[in-house]
């Protein structure tokens, strides 16, 4: 029996893509057909990507792995921090900084800076501080979890990703490439499929099916802990498709991703203190 049934992928809007002047060519066997110059995903092909994609993190999890949810569009954020919670993974919805993965222990290292300076602030060490050194400490501590509160339980590399929004996940396709680590991904008909190991065809644009998809792969995840005997605490089930969304379909239009950092080859970047761009 299918993880996902095609009915519920049609109700989320998974099978549009984008309009014909924006797609990638190299997308064109997973397309379906075109109607109204929008193309239509194969949701044949999406059903059995995601089985490969569910069967792959259950067993990297069941030995023990970790899989790092990325989603940083607007659409994403919300859903893939709940499901990575859901499931006790960690995850980036803020944005990838440069160097997360190939520069891993650097990133420990802000992280362990971090939690330094929140026990310092709940034990009340600041309280001794000019009010104005107070703030600039709440400040700090403040931006490091805004980027960095979704990994602080990463001791050490991922088994895989699984990225909901590919175009704007260039810096981490290239880190978790070189390393070797596997990526598994919606990939939209405007993306470059190649450098994916677990691509799922899908619209990435659409609130219902980037939760639709994330909760399967969160399910993916609380199956192989269930397998390596690992104690789930209470209400761990499957958060439904909010009615907010349901409806009328959703055709993915295009989501302009600010360009965060030039990475040359070889190249680690760290940014912890830029400002991130907001989409418009």
């Amino acid at each position: 029996m299918a993880i996902v049934s095609m009915k519920r992928l049609l109700e989320a809007g998974v099978h549009f893509g984008h309009r014909r002047q924006r797609w990638n060519p190299k997308m064109r066997s997973y397309i379906f057909t075109e109607r109204n110059g929008i193309h239509i995903i194969d949701l044949q092909q999406t059903i059995q990507a995601l089985e490969r994609a569910y069967d792959f993190v259950r067993d990297a999890v069941a030995e023990g792995g970790t899989i790092i949810f990325v989603g940083t569009k607007r659409q994403a954020q919300e859903n893939v921090e709940a499901q990575a919670i859901r499931c006790g993974m960690p995850y980036v919805t803020v944005r990838w900084l440069g160097g997360t993965l190939t520069n891993f222990r650097t990133i420990r290292s802000r992280i362990d800076y971090m939690i330094e300076l929140e026990r310092q602030r709940d034990e009340g060490h600041w309280d001794v501080l000019l009010k104005k050194e107070a703030t600039l400490k709440l400040r700090e501590v403040a931006k490091l979890e805004r980027r960095l509160e979704g990994l602080r339980d990463l001791y050490r590399l991922p088994e895989a990703l699984f990225i909901t929004d590919v175009n704007g996940q260039a810096i981490a396709v290239r880190e978790a490439n070189r390393l070797g680590i596997p990526v598994i991904a919606m990939v939209d008909t405007n993306c470059n499929p190649d450098p994916i190991d677990f691509v799922i065809p899908a619209n990435d644009d659409a609130i219902r099916g980037i939760l639709l998809i994330t909760t399967k792969i969160a399910d993916s995840v609380v199956e192989g802990q269930q397998m390596r005997g690992v104690i789930m605490g209470e209400g761990v089930e499957e958060i439904p498709v909010s009615e907010e969304y349901a409806g009328e379909e959703e055709v993915s239009e295009a989501v302009e991703m600010p360009v965060i950092a030039e990475v040359g080859e070889g190249e680690d970047i760290i940014i912890i203190d830029d400002e991130v761009g907001e989409e418009e």
